[in-house]
């Protein structure tokens, strides 16, 4: 078997709008496809053997063991990998549970579809599944152990902390959108001019100064001591040789810690004498320059929480350790510790596994042990040197047990240090008694505290503490993070339609970025050049804190590839499905793709629109099931479907006596004569009015006024400026030159309605047959372009997309002949030599038609040789 392709999709999709988290495995049977699993002598018992917790899987049977049933009886192996691939998450400790797998359309080759929770384990997971399945076959033995260990090492590598996770599950909670800004902990929360950040715990509302200053242990106790906070006394040293004036200026014991560590690095604590003085020094050292000796203050270690000034939780924490039975020893009763359920790999579970590191064993030696040794019973030995869950230690939650005097301790110091969030740590005997009154003191301040002692305690009640800080970050209910998106999808007409929205908006004060097929655009600045309708160039948009309004033109190879960018929308427009790109991706059919483009529509929230063309059928039908509102449009006033909504009072646009109209129930407004927009051309361009239909819909929805969308349309200019490469005239002194990019046969046969009633005494059009189209696709452009043009000059895309020359020119060449046999195309290449080459050798009242792949370059072609005309005359 054979994997063709892996991709992770991260949004609505496909294959399911609420499942956004799901691997689409490309995968080859090949001479597997003639042997189902139940003509393989012995796979059931070793496949059952290897993996017994597959009898929980129900699959189509619907009853537990269904799964098995299905195998016994035979199925083939595509089943049975995304079957392996989705248990062997969940023995990783990530349960997820939803599969299909469906034919790609070619002899043995399947999508295999299943759902994950960390990407970079759901790719591990998808290799590990075939290879299991191979050796299963092949009845080989293999190290399943091995593939989970490593699938939870590869979460914890790249998940989000407890602490990070925790207030992206409480923003979901109440629909705040958010997005990972790298691959540690920096994360977005909302789109756009409302967004927020978190990086941990620590905020973009965090004072720079506040982090700055708990990150420096020595600034921190002398802000502290300066107001009249009991800190221990200490010293900050350098340098070995000072060590020795630590006995008189502080005396044992003491604690030494780097003087700007975190999590624990470095620390150590009890020393009693110079010589492990000088071993704790250099430990702290490797985390620090400076390094921190203080007197020893003794008590128990419990952290206190404010967050916003206020406090909110407090916390025991105790130090990885064992009690003694008399019988076990050390290492057997680490052992047994970490069979405790609670505990797991890393943040796994409430509680860490105790790691017997060199720390741990210099610490049991130090206490006059071995791990071999055997503790009195009720005996207690301390593992680890800090209190830290992440090195195996406990939390008791005593929130309701910190005094007053104590709360109010914490909250001061959260301002004198100004941190919105901020972890106090004290020593002290009796958390219910004053500080002021206890030999105890405050040891440290922390900018980005960790919250999993609080939100999972291993003892008490559990505070949900991510709340707040969500809380305080969008301070209103109402406050979701969202700026309106509008999402344009389509055969034809998205990116028109999409920069005619966007004019809209940013004529109505709007600051807008939107995306297109030929580039990012920022308040009408391109900031990125290329095709742009994916997922990245959407989180490219939502992601810019100037943008107040998004507008988006969604192709299907970025849905396909990756999913939507955005799990909802206020507005999704289809303007139309017909063939293009078929035989790519899985996607066979026009019904297929007209399924991929509903994804548009289907993730409208239910306050919002889904504007869709009544004039096609596919498009109308996706009106079924959604939960918005509907909105149609069409160049047929008449139209039946858009008369009915009509008299169901919705929302509807159409094209009547000249006229782009709006129509609200059966109250008619209308907007402007079509042969005033300068994008139809004196009305001439039909396939113009079609997008501006439900562009002037989508700007109504989105409380754009009627007068405002009119001023729009008069002074959205089709150019390179506004429209680049839509219908981009340029005037020679005896000629005309068109560039357009019409790119399948729906939009040349859009174009061809125009250029039928262009006067000219010789039409040449530049064509290229496409890489990643059907050969009886190529065939039609060929036809088309014979019944367009007199002359005709074949070129040919950068990127041939894994066709060869000779292939795509044989094809397009039949199309042409079988037209006009007696019609030879002339063969260039290059774009930019066809045009220039047909610019320079234009008859006069010539009209020069090119479907153009590089609109920026093609461009620059036509302003130079325009430039050289006007320096002749």
């Amino acid at each position: 078997m054979k994997i063709k392709e892996i991709n992770v999709l991260r949004g609505p999709n496909y294959w399911s709008i609420r499942r956004h988290k799901l691997i689409v495995m490309v995968l080859d049977l090949e001479e597997m496809e003639e042997k189902p699993s139940h003509t393989i002598e012995g796979f059931y018992d070793r496949l059952q053997s290897l993996l017994p917790s597959l009898y929980s899987h129900r699959c189509s049977e619907d009853h537990e063991g269904g799964f098995f049933e299905r195998v016994k009886e035979g199925t083939w192996m595509g089943h049975i990998i995304e079957h392996i691939a989705l248990e062997i998450q969940t023995l990783a400790g990530m349960e997820t549970g939803f599969g299909r797998t469906r034919g790609y359309g070619e002899d043995g080759v399947y999508q295999v579809v299943f759902s994950y929770l960390e990407e970079n384990v759901g790719k591990f997971a998808a290799a590990s599944a075939v290879g299991i399945c191979e050796a299963l076959i092949a009845d080989k033995p293999y190290d399943l152990e091995a593939d989970i260990q490593q699938m939870r090492e590869i979460r914890d590598d790249y998940r989000l902390g407890p602490s990070t996770g925790a207030i992206i599950s409480e923003a979901e909670k109440r629909g705040i959108p958010w997005m990972r800004l790298n691959e540690h902990s920096l994360c977005q929360l909302g789109y756009g001019s409302k967004q927020k950040r978190i990086q941990a715990t620590v905020t973009s509302e965090t004072s720079c100064i506040g982090v700055e200053l708990a990150g420096d242990k020595k600034e921190t106790k002398y802000m502290l001591k300066k107001a009249g906070i009991e800190v221990p006394e200490g010293v900050i040293v350098s340098k070995m040789e000072d060590l020795e004036k630590i006995e008189e200026e502080v005396g044992y014991p003491v604690v030494v810690k780097p003087i700007d560590g975190n999590h624990g690095r470095g620390i150590s604590i009890g020393v009693n004498s110079l010589a492990e003085l000088k071993k704790a020094f250099e430990e702290a050292k490797k985390v620090s320059y400076q390094v921190i000796i203080e007197r020893q203050v003794f008590g128990f270690d419990y952290r206190l929480l404010a967050i916003k000034n206020e406090f909110v939780a407090a916390s025991k924490r105790t130090p990885a350790h064992v009690v003694g039975d008399g019988k076990l020893n050390i290492k057997q009763l680490i052992d047994q510790e970490n069979k405790d359920p609670r505990r797991g790999y890393g943040h796994e579970n409430v509680l860490t596994l105790i790691s017997i590191n060199r720390l741990t064993k210099r610490i049991i030696a130090e206490s006059g042990y071995s791990l071999k040794s055997v503790l009195k019973k009720d005996e207690v030995l301390v593992l680890k040197d800090t209190a830290n869950l992440s090195t195996g230690g406990t939390a008791e939650d005593v929130t309701d047990m910190v005094h007053p005097e104590n709360i109010n301790l914490a909250e001061r110091i959260s301002r004198i240090i100004d941190l919105d969030i901020c972890g106090i740590d004290l020593m002290i005997e009796d958390i219910s008694k004053p500080l002021s009154t206890s030999n105890g003191a405050v040891i440290e301040v922390n900018a980005g505290p960790g919250f999993r002692m609080h939100l999972a305690p291993t003892v008490g009640k559990a505070r949900n503490v991510a709340a707040l800080v969500v809380d305080g970050l969008f301070p209103q209910k109402t406050d979701t993070g969202k700026i309106p998106i509008i999402a344009v999808t389509g055969t034809n007409g998205k990116t028109t339609t999409t920069r005619l929205i966007a004019h809209m908006a940013k004529m109505n004060g709007c600051r807008v970025g939107y995306t297109t097929s030929d580039g990012i655009y920022i308040q009408n600045r391109l900031l990125q050049n290329g095709d742009c309708t994916g997922p990245d160039s959407a989180n490219f948009v939502l992601r810019d804190p100037e943008v107040n309004f998004a507008v988006l033109e969604c192709a299907r190879g970025g849905l396909l590839r990756a999913g939507l960018a955005f799990s909802s929308c206020d507005v999704g427009i289809v303007t139309n499905v017909s063939e293009d790109h078929l035989g790519l991706k899985g996607i066979h059919n026009v019904k297929q793709l007209a399924r991929a483009k509903a994804v548009i529509p289907e993730v409208v929230t239910p306050e919002g629109y889904a504007i869709l063309n009544a004039d096609d059928d596919l498009v109308y039908a996706m009106r079924e099931g959604l939960s918005s509102h509907v909105a149609l449009f069409s160049m047929e006033e008449d139209n039946p479907r858009i008369l009915k909504l009509q008299e169901e009072g919705g929302i509807t646009a159409v094209y009547e006596n000249g006229y782009i109209t709006l129509f609200k129930g059966p109250g008619k407004m209308r907007i402007i004569k079509a042969e005033n927009i300068p994008l139809t051309f004196g009305g001439k361009a039909s396939f113009m009015i079609q997008n501006i239909l439900p562009a002037v819909i989508a700007a109504h929805v989105q409380h754009i006024s009627i007068q405002d969308i009119s001023a729009a349309l008069e002074t959205f200019v089709p150019s390179a400026l506004q429209t680049p490469g839509r219908l981009n005239f340029y005037q020679f002194k005896n000629f005309k030159v068109l560039i357009d990019y019409a790119h399948n046969r729906a939009g040349m046969m859009a174009l061809k309605g125009l250029i039928d009633h262009m006067d000219a005494s010789t039409k040449l059009g530049i064509v290229a047959p496409i890489g990643d189209r059907r050969d009886e696709d190529n065939f039609e452009i060929g036809k088309l372009a014979a019944e367009m043009f007199d002359e005709i000059i074949i070129r040919l895309d950068k990127d041939l997309r894994g066709k060869k020359e000779d292939q795509l020119l044989d094809i397009i060449k039949k199309g042409i002949s079988s037209v006009k046999p007696e019609l030879k195309p002339q063969v260039i290449f290059s774009e930019t030599e066809a045009l220039t080459q047909a610019i320079k050798n234009a008859k006069k009242d010539a009209l020069i038609v090119l479907f153009c792949d590089d609109i920026l370059a093609a461009t620059q072609v036509v302003k130079d040789l325009k430039n050289e005309e006007e320096k002749k005359r």
